[in-house]
């Protein structure tokens, strides 16, 4: 078995693998405490990786099915299992929100794995943070109350893509979007099938109303929700460096790639993990 060191970046998210060459000898045994740490730390990150496109997939496809071509994103050349997020002055990126995953889909997927390839020279940190510490931190009456609602979560930022030169009073490619993404509505708290501990399942990029209740009193409410959710202390700011892998579990966490690195180019490739087929059902 490849040995590694575990550290904990965090009391409540984030550790960093430390090991030399651990996809030479990618072996069951290791990605089974890999994923170990997965699940207690939500995140994790292995520095000084030098993978190949096929070492990426396969390490993925360890944990779970794998996710065809993104609908948004170009992918890696003859690789379209890999999404490729290359991003610079000309083409500046669309993740610096905070949000869980497609979350309009009517079951997101369990956890992605991103590795960098370029990184600038400073700026173009990523953060995640803890949807079960940010639930255990509210008000007992308000957690109460949570769990008796439901949310509705569409495609967000994406209409972006569809409103570009749309003319005043139409919104042809706009509806097209709606219809190629859907909605899907979700509890606000769900309870997460390996661990067990409950966690919020809201985030500002693709949850668009409370279910049940008027405009205004959904706005309020999740905005109350989403202010709460931006203390630093369920979160971890991460700082990359070339050839570092990071994977989280999507399922319980939001995650915010900060976009201030411009006219610099950033250049990472990500592969998206559908199902978790450790997880006991």
């Amino acid at each position: 078995m490849s040995a590694f060191q575990i550290n904990k970046l965090t009391p409540n998210i984030g550790a960093e693998i430390v090991g030399k060459n651990l996809f030479d000898n990618l072996t069951k045994t290791v990605c089974d405490k890999i994923y170990e740490v997965l699940i207690e730390n939500k995140v994790i990150f292995i520095r000084n990786q030098e993978i190949t496109n096929e070492q990426h997939i396969k390490f993925a496809k360890s944990f779970g099915k794998i996710e065809p071509p993104h609908p948004v994103y170009p992918h890696v050349d003859q690789y379209p299992e890999i999404v490729l997020l290359e991003n610079d002055g000309k083409s500046p990126p669309d993740t610096d929100v905070w949000h869980t995953d497609v979350t309009f889909k009517p079951d997101p997927p369990f956890a992605s794995i991103l590795h960098s390839k370029i990184i600038p020279p400073y700026g173009g940190d990523t953060l995640w943070s803890c949807q079960s510490s940010i639930y255990e931190t509210l008000p007992n009456e308000i957690k109460k109350y949570l769990k008796t609602l439901k949310a509705v979560h569409d495609m967000g930022d994406f209409r972006n893509t569809y409103t570009n030169n749309e003319p005043i009073g139409t919104a042809h490619k706009l509806n097209e979007g709606h219809k190629k993404f859907g909605s899907s509505i979700h509890p606000i708290v769900k309870i997460h099938p390996v661990t067990k501990n409950n966690y919020i399942y809201i985030n500002p990029g693709f949850t668009t109303h409370i279910v049940g209740l008027n405009a205004a009193d959904s706005s309020n409410l999740l905005n109350y929700l989403f202010n709460f959710m931006n203390k630093p202390e369920f979160q971890i700011r991460f700082k990359w460096t070339n050839n570092t892998l990071a994977m989280w579990d999507n399922r319980c966490t939001m995650h915010y790639a900060i976009g201030d690195y411009m006219p610099n180019k950033r250049k990472m490739h990500r592969v998206t993990i559908l199902n978790d087929k450790r997880e006991k059902k």
